[in-house]
């Protein structure tokens, strides 16, 4: 079933609570309406029947919340990875994070932020919109290696929004 592609699905957190005063950005927790949200979307995800072999996210609390419904929803029961590039990446450090992955994930999802998701989908697709909260888009990659991912071989499988 090996085939030659990269499938990867870019997933940004869902509705966060409003930042008190002198709370970190990065603490902000995801709201009742965020929650059932991301769930709403993991669901819709989990009928396409993917084979997620990893799922990596950003360590503030509201990705890796999402990240956490994600996986559970897709039956995903490896580590989540958190990586702290994707908290406050550039758009090529998050190509670059990208790239990095081992050739033996055929398939994974990323859970992050803006303005970071929509510069990715900007640059790999020429995407015209703003990636919006709880989106998910796949992008399939015509390569067998994630070094080898751009412009050239990404394709637009699928943007969804929740309703």
């Amino acid at each position: 079933k090996q085939g030659k592609m990269k499938k990867l699905f870019i997933v940004r957190h869902t509705t966060k609570q409003k930042e008190t005063q002198n709370e970190y950005d990065y603490d902000t927790e995801l709201t009742k309406e965020g929650i059932e949200k991301a769930t709403q979307m993991a669901q819709k995800l989990a009928l396409e029947n993917h084979q997620i072999d990893l799922i990596v996210a950003s360590p503030a609390v509201r990705t890796r919340h999402t990240a956490e419904i994600f996986a559970n929803e897709l039956g995903y029961n490896k580590t989540i990875m958190l990586n702290e590039v994707l908290y406050m990446a550039f758009v090529n450090e998050l190509i670059e994070t990208i790239t990095y992955t081992y050739d033996t994930i055929d398939c994974m999802l990323i859970v992050g932020h803006n303005p970071s998701l929509t510069a990715l989908a900007v640059t790999l697709l020429g995407f015209k919109e703003k990636f919006e909260e709880g989106a998910v888009m796949q992008i399939d990659f015509d390569c067998n290696s994630w070094i080898d991912i751009d412009k050239n071989n990404a394709k637009l499988i699928s943007y969804t929004i929740p309703k």
